[in-house]
C-alpha cells in the first residue's frame, strides 16, 4: 500500500500508550514512518513525532486516519464503548488494526460487524496484542509445533503472575461482568457467523479445580482460551481435535479460595449500578504504577501439551505484563505487520495466525523467553 506511514498509535496520551510510544521510539528501525494520533494535541508533543487528529466520537477523523497508515494500533479502551468506529475505518480502508482488549463481547460483535469487509479489503483486524492474549496465544502455538501432527491434542495454560493490573484491565473487567446478557449475545450471534473448519475441531474447555505441576490449577474466566482456539481454528497444525483449558497456577488452597471469593464479589458488585461506579472511581484508566513498582513485576505460563503419545512442557515468561511487556507486545506487533515477510491473512485474525513465528522472535529479542522445559513419551 502506498500510505502516508507505517504505523501510527492511537491513545498514547494514556498510561499504557505512553509506554507504548516510548517502545516505538527506542525500538523501531530508522526509517520507519510512525505517528501518534489522539484528541489533545499537546499531551502528545512530548513525544516528537508526527501528530494526526483523531477522536473516537468523529468517524471522519478515524477515516482519514485509517487511509494514512498501514497499521493502527489503539489503546483506547473499554473497546466496547470506544472501539467500533475504528474497527469500522480500518476494515474499510483496507488497515491493519491491533487493540489491547479483554472483551469477549466486543471481539464477538466486531467478528459479526466486519469479518467479511476486512477480508475483501484485505485488512488484519487483530485483538488483545498485550498480556491479553499474547503469551497464550503464541505459547500454544509453540507448544503445538513440538507435538506429532494430526493427531488428537490437548495443552493446559498455568499462569502464574505478580503485579498490579492496569487501570484500563480493571475498567474492561468490570465492564464486563457488568453485561452478562449482552456477553451471551454477541456469543451466539458469532457462532451463527463463523463458518467451522471442516473434518476437524477446535475447543477452549473450562475444566475444573486439581492438581498440576506442583500447583492449584484454577478455571481463570479470560478471553485468552477464546482466542486459543480461534487461532486452532485458523491453523490445520493443530490437529482434528484441539482443546485448550485455562487456568491460575495458586500454591495454597486458601489462596485458591480467596480469589474465588474476590472474583464472585466483583461479578456480583458489577451488576448494580451505585456499585459499580464506585468500584470503577477506585481505579482509572491511564492509573499505573511507578517504574520502581513495574521492575518487581513478572509472569510465566506454563504449557503441558499432549498428543500421538507425547508430552511437551513449554513456558512462556517476561516482566511486567500489564504496562512494561504488554507495552512491548502491542509495539512489536505492530513492527511486525508493519515490516515483516508474513502468511497472506486477512479479515479478524490472530497473532498466531498472522504473524506466528515472525512475532514470536521478536519477542524474544526483546527479552521475553519461550522455553521447551521437559519431553516425554507416554
Amino acid at each position: 500500500m502506498s500510505r502516508e506511514y507505517d504505523v501510527v498509535l492511537l491513545g498514547a496520551s494514556g498510561f499504557t500508550g505512553a509506554l507504548t510510544a516510548e517502545y516505538l521510539e527506542k525500538n523501531a528501525p530508522d526509517g520507519l514512518r510512525w505517528a501518534v494520533a489522539g484528541r489533545n494535541k499537546a499531551k502528545l508533543e512530548r513525544f516528537g513525532k508526527d501528530i494526526l487528529h483523531a477522536d473516537v466520537t468523529d468517524p471522519e477523523s478515524l477515516r482519514a486516519l485509517a487511509e494514512s497508515t498501514k497499521v493502527v494500533a489503539t489503546t483506547v479502551g473499554p473497546y466496547i464503548q470506544y472501539g467500533e468506529p475504528l474497527v469500522a475505518a480500518c476494515a474499510e480502508a483496507g488497515t491493519d488494526y491491533l487493540d489491547l482488549t479483554g472483551e469477549p463481547e466486543f471481539t464477538d460483535r466486531m467478528y459479526v460487524l466486519y469479518h467479511e469487509r476486512a477480508k475483501q479489503t484485505g485488512a488484519r483486524i487483530i485483538h488483545a496484542c498485550g498480556f491479553d492474549s499474547i503469551p497464550y496465544d503464541l505459547g500454544v502455538q509453540y507448544t503445538v509445533e513440538q507435538l506429532p501432527e494430526g493427531v488428537p491434542i490437548q495443552v493446559d495454560g498455568l499462569l502464574r503472575a505478580g503485579g498490579r493490573p492496569s487501570g484500563g484491565t480493571f475498567h474492561t473487567a468490570i465492564t464486563a461482568f457488568s453485561r452478562p446478557k449482552q456477553n451471551l449475545e454477541a456469543h451466539r450471534a458469532r457462532r451463527q457467523a463463523e463458518p467451522r473448519p471442516e473434518g476437524r475441531q477446535a475447543r477452549a474447555v473450562s475444566g475444573r479445580i486439581h492438581r498440576q505441576q506442583g500447583f492449584w490449577a484454577v478455571p481463570l474466566p479470560t478471553i485468552d482460551p477464546q482466542i486459543v482456539a480461534y487461532s486452532a481454528r485458523l491453523l490445520d497444525r493443530y490437529g482434528p481435535d484441539f482443546r485448550y483449558s485455562h487456568y491460575a497456577a495458586m500454591d495454597r488452597l486458601p489462596k485458591v479460595a480467596a480469589g474465588i471469593g474476590g472474583v464472585g464479589l466483583l461479578i456480583a458488585g458489577a451488576q448494580i449500578p451505585p456499585v459499580r461506579k464506585a468500584m470503577l472511581n477506585r481505579l482509572q484508566p491511564g492509573d499505573g504504577p511507578s517504574p520502581e513498582r513495574r521492575a518487581r513485576s513478572w509472569f510465566n505460563v506454563r504449557f503441558v501439551g499432549r498428543g500421538g503419545g507425547k508430552q511437551v512442557i513449554t513456558e512462556v515468561a517476561g516482566r511486567d505484563p500489564g504496562y512494561d511487556e504488554t507495552a512491548k507486545m502491542l509495539g512489536e506487533s505492530a513492527l511486525c505487520l508493519a515490516l515483516d515477510d508474513l502468511p497472506e491473512t486477512a479479515g479478524q485474525t490472530t497473532t498466531a495466525a498472522a504473524m506466528g513465528p515472525a512475532l514470536r522472535e521478536r519477542l524474544v529479542k526483546a527479552g521475553m523467553t519461550f522455553a521447551t522445559l521437559e519431553v516425554d513419551h507416554y
